[in-house]
């Protein structure tokens, strides 16, 4: 997947969340997304194509997350 694709996050937890997009992955692929947080701010996350559905999205389980973001994270969710 490469360039920047508009796409909607579902079902989203510490561990992961499903992207709905019509882009294509590949299973395995690294992920680069950024959440728009209520505050106005960009939160970067990095993730793992779990699974694919081709049309409808796919399932990205976060993979080295900081301190930080994983607070910002956590917050977001409450």
């Amino acid at each position: 997947m490469s360039g920047s694709h508009e796409a909607r996050t579902d079902d989203i937890s510490l561990g992961g969340c499903f992207i709905d997009t019509a882009a294509r992955v590949e299973l395995d692929e690294v992920v680069n997304l950024e959440f728009q947080l209520p505050s106005g701010e960009w939160l970067p996350i990095s993730g793992v194509v779990a699974s694919y559905q081709p049309s409808i999205g796919f399932g990205l389980v976060f993979s080295s997350l900081t301190k930080d973001v994983e607070d910002a994270l956590a917050d977001l969710l409450r």
